[in-house]
């Protein structure tokens, strides 16, 4: 994968940047944290500037974000309530588990999806939960941005600091980020092999 995304941020500039890290925002098996340090990386070898760079994944990160969001609005708490009640095995959820995360989204959306885009794994999904309580589209998008914005800053000042050693250290990358997919994977399974709805006490 690392060969593949360096010749295609190579042949693709600034558009192929926003367009990996749109495609990684949907798709998360694509890791931003091999994107943006390669991108960086194109940047201390002259081959692109850094601060654009950063604006192109921060763009295409935001654009994929929005797409969630999205869904979120469309699937809305009623609507993901049937589906919980109705497919609680395989989202690993009940109805009444949604009334508690709901609450605590309502009370710190801003704070959750700013933070949230800053950690691995929850940055992709974050957006779902702020479409599904109808947080405010100009507030999502005040709030994603800062955080996309420091997330690819991060990440493309980190390739472009470490320059040729970037290349050596990439090579563990790939299989750390194949481990990580692999634990959630077996995570998700493990959850719906042993799920159980809590019987409700008044009946």
């Amino acid at each position: 994968m690392f060969g593949w995304i360096s010749g295609f941020v190579e042949r693709s500039g600034y558009l192929g940047i926003a367009l990996l890290m749109l495609v990684e925002t949907v798709f998360p098996p694509i890791p931003s944290e091999l994107i943006m340090p390669l991108a960086g990386f194109a940047a201390a070898r002259g081959e692109l500037a850094l601060v654009p760079v950063i604006l192109a994944g921060s763009a295409g990160s935001l654009a994929g974000a929005s797409l969630w969001y999205g869904l979120g609005r469309w699937l809305g708490g009623e609507r993901l309530r049937r589906l919980a009640a109705r497919h609680g095995r395989w989202l690993t959820l009940e109805p009444r588990d949604l009334d508690g995360a709901q609450a605590f989204f309502r009370r710190s959306c801003g704070a959750a999806v700013l933070l949230g885009r800053l950690v691995p794994g929850v940055r992709t999904v974050v957006s779902v939960p702020a479409g599904i309580v109808a947080m405010p589209p100009w507030r999502f998008l005040v709030c994603s941005a800062i955080g996309t914005g420091l997330w690819s800053a991060g990440l493309a000042a980190g390739g472009f600091l470490l320059g040729a050693e970037f290349e050596r250290i990439a090579g563990w990358l790939g299989p750390i980020g194949n481990v990580v997919i692999g634990a959630a994977a077996a995570w998700y399974v493990y959850r719906v092999i042993t799920f159980r709805p809590r019987r409700d006490p008044c009946h």
